[in-house]
């Protein structure tokens, strides 16, 4: 995945195309910040990680600049959002997700809300990159609660 990254950086390079090169370049800040913190190589899952808190960042921006009426900030960060997207795996429908929660319910045997940790702790391996967690949980709890 970090090698598709870098591919992508020098194509941007040679179109000419700043914009997307400068998200590039953000998304390698972040990977070899990470990596030279902790003195790793990343693997692709965690680069996953780093590339979906970037998305989830850059939503939380766009609703703050929504509310402050700045339209060019929120593009700017929706645009950001498409680039960070054509890295990370599908998204999963909510058909796909609700199979996954069912499937984790049935492996832990939760029963009621004190249960929600284990079952998120499940998900948040097989859905990660694959499908906003927020959400995720929020479906986790109606389903715990019925």
């Amino acid at each position: 995945m970090k090698q598709r990254i870098t591919d992508e950086m020098k194509s941007s390079m040679r179109g000419g195309d700043k914009k997307r090169l400068g998200i590039i370049r953000l998304i390698m800040a972040a990977i070899k910040q990470k990596e030279v913190d902790e003195r790793i190589e990343l693997s692709d899952d965690q680069i996953v990680d780093i590339m979906s808190k970037m998305v989830k960042q850059r939503r939380e921006s766009i609703f703050q600049y929504e509310k402050a009426e700045r339209a060019d900030l929120a593009e700017q960060e929706a645009y950001e959002i498409e680039v960070l997207q054509e890295f990370l795996p599908e998204s999963l429908s909510d058909e796909k997700i609700a199979q996954e929660i069912a499937k984790a319910v049935e492996e832990t045997g939760a029963s009621s809300i004190r249960d929600m940790g284990k079952v998120m702790g499940i998900l948040k391996t097989r859905l990660a990159g694959k499908a906003e967690m927020g959400a995720v949980g929020a479906k986790v709890k109606e389903q715990l609660s019925a």
